[in-house]
């Protein structure tokens, strides 16, 4: 039985499960900071930065769906797919390194 290499190296199988677990792991994060609430700017920049790197794995995470269920823009839709997956990747380092600093100075 021949296998369909193309689908099983498509970077969309890969970036559905990943983005949607990041987008739990930012809103987790987000209740973290809600809970230990330090300084109150650095912390709202923090949820705030969160929030909008939650929404891009979530923008990533439909985008790889749907471009493993259309066929025809499938190409263009997991290269958006992992433009918003790289971003949001960005954005968590980023916000990794603000809350490491913020609970570095308490």
């Amino acid at each position: 039985m021949p296998r369909d290499t193309h689908s099983e190296t498509r970077i969309a199988n890969h970036i559905l499960p990943t983005s949607a677990t990041m987008t739990g792991v930012c809103v987790t994060i987000i209740s973290i900071v809600r809970l230990t609430e330090t300084r109150h700017h650095i912390s709202t920049v923090i949820d705030n930065m969160l929030a909008v790197n939650s929404l891009f794995f979530l923008i990533s995470c439909f985008l790889s769906y749907l471009s493993m269920r259309s066929l025809p823009r499938a190409a263009k839709l997991e290269k958006y797919a992992d433009v918003f997956f790289l971003a949001g990747l960005f954005l968590m380092v980023i916000g990794g390194f603000l809350l490491a600093w913020e609970f570095e100075r308490l």
